[in-house]
């Protein structure tokens, strides 16, 4: 359960907050302040999503201000004055939700919600907050910025992804069409069947010109951003736009190994599998294997250190996993099913998911990886 930290330093303060705390406990563990103020602040900026200061607005900024590091990584902070008359969104109002969190403490208290972003104020889409949303990381902050920039700027901002789309995109956006292309990268390299990339439907233009080219492109894809000369770069893109890329955690790394494969070795082989499909690395979402490997060291030592949950299936799940996958005769003798690494991607991908590179094997180490169905939503 999330954490809330509550400083409230007047007697009416405190009853707002307690108040407040009633509502909000089955969604909120709440941890009040009592003594020891800096300290208590420094701890709420390590454990806690976000933090409510019941007081003046210059108390809360003076106690904050040592322990503030990043829209990234610091906790949404709010202040309320004692009479809820007003709720302020301080600090991480799109990322770290303390706009929307402010909109709900207001609906709950009758506090008007401050709110100062500027997307908020303009009525345009905030892509930090689009992206946590849809659980798409924002590869690099700074072009996040400037990309948002652009928009509130009112420059046409292109918007090209592999996922479904749902709800109709913002009248700031324009949705690149589908396009049909052969993904050389499928199959280890060979161009086995079409695929579609891209976005379902188009939408406004911003008032664009049709034919003249978008100088901002938001790239939301597992794989990485292609060069401006590749064939999969979006025609209506300038080659040298601005470029956000928000990736989704979709893709299942299957793998395989010799009994007592060092991790350094299967690290190799997988990073080489990513390359080749040129599938961003914070784009997976977890490792598969068979029961088999379940205490294997080396790939519990690469989950680790990649931080990925690690799923193991026995050879009967994997038997019944449905598709064409690339037999061993000796995978087979030895471990009851004939393919390990594309058996289990897909099995851990789940319905709907297809592999997007088969079985490599590179000294004694076999990976493949799967993509899950997935798509993003515009919300109103």
């Amino acid at each position: 359960m999330r954490i809330l930290g509550i400083a409230a330093f007047t007697e009416p303060g405190r009853a707002l907050g307690r108040d407040l705390a009633r509502q909000m406990e089955d969604s909120w563990q709440i941890n009040w302040y009592e003594s020891n103020l800096k300290d208590w602040c420094r701890a709420r900026f390590a454990d806690a999503s976000a933090i409510l200061f019941i007081s003046a607005c210059g108390i809360a900024v003076r106690t904050i201000a040592p322990f503030l590091q990043s829209k990234t990584k610091d906790p949404a902070v709010l202040v309320m004055d004692e009479q809820a008359h007003h709720v302020i969104s301080l600090v991480s109002g799109h990322i770290g939700g303390a706009n929307e969190l402010a909109e709900e403490i207001g609906a709950r208290t009758g506090a008007v919600p401050v709110i100062t972003t500027a997307s908020d104020v303009r009525g345009k889409i905030a892509v930090d907050v689009f992206a946590k949303k849809n659980g798409l990381m924002i590869a690099s902050m700074k072009d996040a910025k400037k990309i948002e920039a652009a928009i509130l700027r009112g420059e046409a901002v292109g918007v090209y992804c592999e996922g479904a789309v749902e709800g109709s995109c913002p009248p700031e956006l324009v949705m690149l069409k589908k396009k049909e292309s052969t993904d050389k990268r499928l199959f280890a390299g060979k161009a086995e069947q079409k695929i579609i990339t891209g976005s379902t439907e188009s939408c406004d233009t911003c008032g664009a010109n049709e034919k003249a080219l978008i100088g901002n492109l938001i790239w939301i894809s597992e794989h990485t951003v292609p060069s401006p000369e590749n064939t999969e770069w979006p025609q209506q893109i300038a080659k040298d736009a601005q470029v956000l890329h928000l990736i989704p955690r979709n893709v299942v790394l299957g793998v395989g190994c010799r009994r007592g494969k060092e991790k350094e070795a299967i690290e190799e082989a997988v990073t080489r599998v990513l390359a080749e499909s040129e599938i961003s690395h914070e784009a997976l979402l977890g490792v598969a294997s068979i029961d088999l490997k379940k205490e294997e060291a080396g790939i519990l030592g690469l989950c680790s250190e990649w931080n990925l949950p690690y799923t193991v299936f026995s050879a009967e799940e994997l038997q019944h996993v449905e598709g064409t996958f690339t037999p061993s005769s000796f995978v087979a003798k030895t471990t009851g099913v004939d393919n390990v690494c594309e058996r289990s991607a897909l099995a851990l991908a789940g319905a709907g998911s297809r592999l997007i590179h088969r079985k490599q094997a590179e000294n004694g180490v076999t990976a493949a990886l799967a993509v899950k169905e997935w798509r993003i939503k515009f919300e109103k």
